[in-house]
């Protein structure tokens, strides 16, 4: 029988990817699944604080082991903008077309175009905390490019490809992403765990 985890989140491309990860050991449950509504808001300055309010809010109400995460991208030459803002960068959240026009507007006429995804998963095991971290540099294109992935996936070149994470598949993506990283942690924490 599966160990059920739930992952502080109602979204479906997180879950996908991190699901492909875990593989068959792990019951992943969404917020949905455990009939949490309400929304968690993510006031922290850093990618660890964001990720540790929604990992012990759900702690601490229904008592499940359960881990969050927050992420997002860091563009060097905007003082590592959009950071813990990456989902609303542009005022409304989650629309990642607007996010996307934002960044190339203020990267207009920049050459430095170094970034970075940062992930931070703040696990609640057993009522311990523990922190898993990834990240994966690249640069960002001048233009939008592919149709997979979500968020900045379409204008984020890894370092040592010549396409975009919306150009790849999502095997592919997890293979190198920050998420991929940081879940594969998780990963290896639970066999340990669970073992």
């Amino acid at each position: 029988m599966p160990i059920q985890l739930v992952f502080a989140t109602n979204n479906k491309h997180k879950l996908e990817e991190v699901s492909a990860k875990l593989g068959g050991k792990i019951d992943l449950l969404t917020l949905n699944a455990i009939g949490c509504t309400e929304d968690i808001e993510e006031t922290g300055a850093t990618f660890s604080e964001n990720a540790s309010i929604k990992s012990r809010y759900i702690y601490g109400k229904y008592g499940l082991n359960c881990f969050g995460d927050d992420s997002g991208l860091e563009v060097e030459a905007l003082n590592n903008e959009p950071g813990v803002y990456s989902a609303r960068y542009a005022g409304e959240h989650g629309n990642h077309r607007a996010n996307n026009y934002k960044l190339l507007e203020n990267l207009a006429g920049i050459r430095n175009r170094r970034a970075r995804f940062v992930t931070i998963i703040s696990l609640m095991w057993e009522g311990n905390e523990y922190f898993f971290e990834g990240s994966v540099e690249g640069t960002i294109r001048e233009a939008l490019s592919g149709k997979e992935g979500f968020g900045y996936d379409p204008l984020f070149q890894p370092d040592g490809f010549d396409v975009t994470f919306a150009e790849m598949s999502l095997e592919e993506k997890n293979k190198l992403s920050h998420r991929g990283k940081a879940v594969e942690k998780l990963a290896e924490f639970l066999k340990t765990a669970i073992a």
